[in-house]
């Protein structure tokens, strides 16, 4: 194919130590040399024109066709198994490994490869033999040690210099002896557990570990092993690779914990390029106060989220920062989130670098609340000056009734003090036989006043217990007629001309669980309110019912009944109804027989209408909460 013999020998003569084969851009055989010959067992006429896949394993024939493409694409020096291994085939079918470099030139207006091929089939079963010194040495600068799995404990048989002076210990200390001299209290025990379970399966591993040098220096060790198959694939050896990463570890642990201040900031933190102004970086806090993404924030500005017009005034505003003028700059603005709601913000920038450009870092606080300051101070003021104009209306009131109540009480006390006194004097005046009913007369108004004043004091005890906390209770059975029969007993002496009292006979089946001194309080109350504020002549009604849990009475009336501007506060210490005011009583009454129900899990409602009469509802459960 060449016209010059000379050429051919020439180019041959390069290589002589090695075989040749002369490719041209078709991958078709030009030329082979004597040695080509002898590796490859064919004759030179049988190469020549052929293919060169001839030469090559079918599973290689795309690779090295491809490969080929490129290369004479490329056309600079290349040796093929510095990036992968190469085999070729023997005419007698045997596979061999190769080492192949590729020369192209060119020829009479022709382009050609040469391929300077060794068989290195015999160098790739010595380089197994030396493949654990050679892949110890491949990181020389780190700690590399060697161990041995078919000794007990696997203790170390090789460590480099580098490891030596990474640890501290000396080849006596470290050969023969487990790698566990490195561990300490602080080491995690799962990290361990974990390489522990890559050696027994003979698989590689990386962990990152607090070991401890030889004079109790602590440090971070990040360490690969590598197991070491024979043959058979069973594991021999295992390689340590060591590296002391402390350095960096604390770089990270420290960039970690700025990132963590960074995002967990309660104020909004912006990192956006000098130049093009588009955000960098915006931490969460930030994110989830505008309502954006750092996807939608990285092609945003400033520019979006404040009411600058444009780039040049934002720029006018920035422009002292890069001029070096001040290094601070504290600016405040209005900033829009994505939802279009606004809030007032302070903005304190700073410019900075990030690696070699310049970035503007804005640490933002929302000033809503500091704006809003004034007003809600005002409210506070007003809400306060309410609530005390409220209490000194509630002061002025009280005071009103503890006065009328005062009134009263006096009139209480001095109205039955007077008629007990009168009747006692008149007594020593009727001293016959004949003048019996005369004196009975006047012992009965002993009598009722003499009940109406204990009813009075009563009733003040009983809102002193309740204002010191002391009230207790006693519960017991009894029956529900037992009690009826008392207050009825009790409020016929208090009866007006011709009134009457009506109740259930059916009292007599029935029993409670209670206090039995507090029922017959609450009743007598309603009932002596009933006679007070009903006409001669009138009827009282008390109906009882109960079912399995609950006891009701109703004590009804036909007297002058409430107001209605005076209802809502029927029940309040003091308070008397506009239409009584002129009827003996304290006032204290209603709001005793209500806070002893609740204090029972009690109720109370009424019904009532003027000059109609009134209707009282008891409720309370026939067993006593202990």
């Amino acid at each position: 194919m060449f016209r010059q013999a000379e050429d051919i020998s020439s180019i041959l003569l390069e290589a002589i130590s090695e075989a040749v084969v002369i490719v041209d851009n078709h991958q078709k055989i030009a030329q082979v040399n004597t040695a080509a010959e002898c590796i490859f067992g064919y004759e030179k006429d049988e190469l020549i024109s052929k293919d060169l896949n001839v030469l090559l394993p079918s599973n290689y024939h795309k690779i090295l066709s491809a490969h080929f493409k490129e290369f004479f694409k490329i056309g600079t020096r290349t040796r093929i198994t510095d990036s992968k291994n190469i085999f070729g085939i023997k005419k007698d079918g045997d596979i061999i490994e190769l080492d192949i470099e590729l020369i192209p030139f060119s020829i009479y207006n022709k382009t050609f490869v040469m391929a300077l091929i060794s068989d290195i089939t015999e160098q790739k079963e010595i380089e197994k033999k030396l493949m654990i010194k050679s892949r110890a040495l491949e990181s020389a600068t780190n700690g590399i040690i060697i161990t041995d799995t078919f000794k007990h404990g696997n203790p170390v048989i090789y460590c480099n210099t580098a490891y030596q002076n990474l640890t501290g210990y000396g080849p006596d200390e470290i050969l023969n002896h487990s790698c566990k001299f490195l561990q300490g209290t602080k080491d995690d025990k799962e990290t361990i557990e974990k390489l522990k379970k890559a050696i027994e399966n003979g698989e590689s591993c990386r962990a990152i570990l607090q070991n401890y040098k030889k004079d109790g220096t602590l440090f971070w060790n990040e360490l690969f092993i590598m197991p070491i198959t024979d043959n058979d694939g069973l594991v021999t050896n295992f390689i340590g690779i060591h590296q002391d990463i402390t350095e960096r570890k604390q770089e990270e642990d420290e960039r970690q914990h700025l990132s963590t201040i960074f995002d967990r900031s309660l104020n909004e933190i912006h990192v956006f390029d000098a130049k093009t102004l588009k955000f960098i970086n915006v931490n969460y806090g930030a994110q989830r106060n505008l309502g954006y993404t750092m996807k939608e924030l990285a092609n945003m500005t400033p520019i979006d989220i404040t009411p600058y017009k444009n780039e040049t005034e934002f720029r006018e505003v920035v422009d002292v920062l890069l001029k070096k003028n001040v290094e601070k700059l504290e600016v405040e603005s209005v900033h829009q989130r994505k939802d279009e709601t606004t809030y007032p913000v302070e903005t304190h920038l700073q410019l900075s670098n990030l690696g070699d450009r310049q970035v503007f870092v804005a640490i933002i606080l929302d000033i809503t609340e500091r704006k809003n300051y004034t007003a809600k101070l005002e409210r506070i003021v007003e809400e306060r000056t309410q609530q005390l104009k409220e209490v000194l209306d509630k002061e002025i009131e009280v005071n009103q009734l503890k006065t009328k109540f005062l009134a009263q009480l006096s009139h209480e006390f001095k109205t039955p003090l007077s008629a007990i006194l009168t009747s006692a004097l008149l007594l020593s005046k009727y001293q016959m036989t004949e003048q019996q009913d005369k004196r009975d007369k006047h012992i009965k108004t002993i009598t009722e006043k003499a009940h109406i004043l204990n009813n009075i004091l009563n009733g003040f005890l009983s809102i002193e217990k309740f204002e010191s906390g002391k009230l207790s209770y006693r519960y017991t059975y009894f029956k529900m007629s037992k009690i009826i029969d008392e207050v009825i007993f009790n409020a016929r002496m208090l009866l007006k001309e011709g009134q009457q009292i009506k109740y259930t006979e059916k009292s007599e089946e029935l029993s409670l669980y209670q206090d039995e001194k507090i029922i017959e309080l609450i009743l007598s109350n309603l009932i002596h309110n009933a006679i007070k504020y009903s006409p001669e002549n009138s009827n009282i009604y008390l109906d009882i019912d109960q079912n399995d849990q609950i006891t009701t009475f109703k004590i009804r009336d036909t007297g002058i009944g409430i107001p209605k501007k005076d209802q809502n506060n029927i029940f309040e210490r003091y308070y008397r109804a506009e239409n009584v005011i002129n009827t003996e009583g304290t006032g204290i009454g209603l709001n005793i027989v209500k806070n002893h129900l609740e204090h029972l899990d009690g109720s109370i409602y009424f019904e009532s209408e003027e000059q109609q009469g009134s209707t009282f509802t008891v409720s309370i459960p026939n067993t006593a909460k202990q």
